[in-house]
């Protein structure tokens, strides 16, 4: 499946009635180029699972990193990483 279809899917379960109007997803670009994105898990099956921080970092242009912090699912990346970012969340959505 498609990873916008898996995330779009996903954040439609965790809409019901009220979460979606506290939370939710949000992916904004950024000037270094790269993405950030951010996925809150508070509401969610996957609010205090365990999560290992990744880290990969090849130099300005192929780095990226994914951690939870404050009950929130947070990556960020160079302009080629936003699959790679979601890819991450929803490995770790799957494995739970």
């Amino acid at each position: 499946m498609d990873i916008l279809c898996w995330l779009q899917n996903w954040y439609h379960s965790n809409c019901d009635g009220g979460w979606e109007h506290l939370y939710g997803v949000k992916i904004l670009n950024t000037d270094n180029p790269g993405w950030s994105v951010t996925i809150d898990l508070e509401d969610t099956e996957m609010s205090d699972k365990l999560f290992e921080k990744v880290e990969y970092d090849n130099g300005d242009d192929d780095w990226f990193f994914c951690l939870v912090k404050n009950n929130a699912f947070k990556g960020a990346g160079d302009s080629h990483k936003l699959i790679k970012i979601l890819e991450v969340f929803k490995n770790w959505v799957e494995s739970q």
